[in-house]
């Protein structure tokens, strides 16, 4: 695609050399109405060089510059020289780009050669995959999709908490209260209910806090019955969990959770003494961090088991060694803030250079209406009870509109699970929300349904037409103002997607999916498009086929379907 933003810096480079082409492209901004036209440059830094009013400069500066190419008019205002680009060239060139590159339209080649790691979702085994786990899930999942289509080698890495004295008092339950044929047949439901009366009992009982602990270390010891329960727990909570990533469609390259650095902790260990960073306190290790602002990291406890910075430090060590990552992202909450920057401080300490390279992506929490999710307390709502819920009520809606559409159970999956992944991508991910069915149900306004629906309209507006769309039209009939409102939205799709990928922020994609769905169905609503005249139909039937491949393309990397039919 034609880049206009750099015509337009070159045509201005052109006329002065005090500034580089790269700070004239810096300073070019967008006009707050199109009146105003596409581009605009200020002129205010200027004033003091050549001793002239802005509004001079931009007058002297506008009447110099040629309008050939793309720059259809150039325009003083104010202290701003306003450019206005040729409508029939941007048609031309957005549409072309769409409908050649299809599903890699908005992709780029920047990241190749390089891999970027993407941990995220990482529950903690024996527990239920709640709603608090969806943002992790599906926050993590949109980003190494948007890191894969920037051309990165990604490798998505599932770092399941199954290890830690929780599993200790898991064990201690499982063994006073525990049933083997009850495990097996409600297996996250029956654990989570021991896990709750453990700590029920703790209250009346301390020494049991001991008991979990002791049990804990047997596990970290190899102990035969602590590997075995904790095993069986392990592959009990992957099905059940794995079972809502198929519902999501998430796929992971590694489940390498805490417990696969067990016997890699002590080299690490060592390599922290060799630094002489460790130091010992009430007989445990820690690093003292004071001087960075930070409190003491605890390292191992004075039993010698260790702790999830621990673990951390090493997985690092080893995504280094066995990945050479470029990037090494943590979809993590911001709760955990001060844990990644003590471990990334301990990191850079031990010598390690690429410990910038490690990149804590935090999120804001989910709470409930009837108050903050607590495993501990039962207080969850099931992730799995989310979706189904919302596939169901899809199906509903689906039955009393359009009873006799056909693979009504899989639209119903792709809209209803669509709309509650959209939902959490749609809002800046560092907010706190609290979780509401109303609200994640509703499939009005700026919703994963609604873009979903354009899609489907545009679906619908070619199987009608029944004609072969290509690029063999004439672009001057797209050159008025709906039709460029779409086209201007089309072309700041790759824009949009390398921004997503440089802020780790997917709702920037879902905020550019909505933008131009409501871009579309004014067009849609404002002009025919099946229309008699063949020349205008075939125009018109292009910018339908490369708004459907982009709403496509912004909806995969969010991880939601685009159905043809709802």
């Amino acid at each position: 695609m034609k880049d206009f933003k750099l015509e337009v810096a070159k045509s201005i480079h052109s006329q002065t050399t005090d500034l580089s082409l790269e700070d004239i492209i810096s300073l070019i901004e967008i006009p707050p109405n199109k009146e105003m036209g596409d581009y605009a440059f200020p002129c205010f830094r200027f004033a003091k060089v050549f001793r002239k009013a802005p509004n001079l400069i931009a007058q002297e500066l506008a009447s110099k510059i040629e309008k050939v190419g793309c720059i259809e008019n150039v325009e003083p205002l104010g202290g701003y020289v306003n450019f206005f680009i040729n409508k029939k060239a941007l048609a031309e060139s957005v549409i072309k780009e769409v409908l050649e590159k299809e599903d890699r339209y908005g992709s780029s080649d920047i990241g190749e050669g390089k891999s970027v790691i993407v941990e995220f979702s990482s529950p903690n085994i024996a527990k239920p995959f709640h709603i608090g786990h969806i943002r992790s899930t599906v926050i993590g999942s949109s980003i190494e999709k948007i890191y894969k289509f920037c051309g990165y080698n990604t490798i998505s890495i599932n770092h399941l908490g199954d290890y830690g004295t929780q599993f200790g008092k898991l064990i201690v339950a499982f063994k006073k209260w525990g049933s083997e044929e009850e495990v097996k047949n409600n297996p996250i439901p029956t654990l989570l209910k021991l896990y709750i009366q453990f700590h029920d009992e703790v209250e009346k009982d301390p020494s049991l806090e001991d008991e979990g602990r002791m049990w804990f270390k047997k596990l970290e010891d190899g102990d035969e019955e602590a590997t075995r329960l904790w095993q069986w727990f392990r592959d009990v909570s992957l099905d059940e969990f794995n079972r809502v990533y198929d519902m999501l469609n998430i796929k992971f390259d590694s489940y390498a959770g805490e417990s696969f650095y067990s016997d890699k902790m002590p080299r690490v260990l060592d390599m922290m003494e060799e630094k002489n960073i460790l130091k010992e306190s009430k007989g445990a290790q820690i690093v003292d961090l004071e001087e960075y602002g930070m409190p003491p990291a605890l390292i191992r406890k004075s039993d010698g088991s260790t702790l999830y910075i621990t673990r951390d430090i090493t997985a690092a060590i080893y995504r280094k060694e066995h990945y050479d990552f470029y990037k090494n992202i943590y979809v993590v909450a911001s709760q955990q803030n001060l844990h990644f920057q003590q471990w990334f401080k301990i990191i850079e300490l031990m010598g390690f250079e690429w410990a910038k390279d490690c990149v804590h992506v935090p999120f804001g929490l989910v709470s409930l209406e009837e108050g903050t999710i607590a495993t501990r307390k039962g207080r969850v709502v099931f992730l799995e009870d989310v979706l189904n819920k919302a596939i169901q009520t899809t199906k509903d809606i689906i039955k009393e509109k359009n009873p006799n559409l056909e693979n009504i159970d899989e639209v119903a999956k792709q809209v209803g699970i669509g709309a509650v992944v959209f939902q959490e991508l749609s809002n800046n991910r560092i907010k706190d929300y609290t979780f509401s069915w109303d609200r994640t149900l509703n499939f009005d306004g700026e919703t994963g349904p609604y873009v979903q629906y354009t899609h489907v309209r545009t679906c619908s507006l070619l199987r009608k037409a029944n004609e072969e769309v290509n690029c063999d039209i004439d672009f001057s009939l797209l050159t008025d103002e709906d039709s460029i409102n779409v086209i201007t939205v089309l072309s700041g799709f790759s824009k949009a997607v390398l921004d997503a990928m440089r802020k780790n922020e997917p709702h920037i994609i879902a905020r550019y999916v909505v933008d131009l769905a409501q871009a579309f169905n004014k067009f849609y609503h404002d002009n025919a498009i099946i229309v008699e005249d063949k020349e205008l139909r075939k125009a018109r039937l292009a910018l339908v086929k490369a708004t459907k491949q982009t709403i496509k393309n912004g909806l995969a990397l969010l991880g939601v379907a685009s159905p043809e039919r709802m």
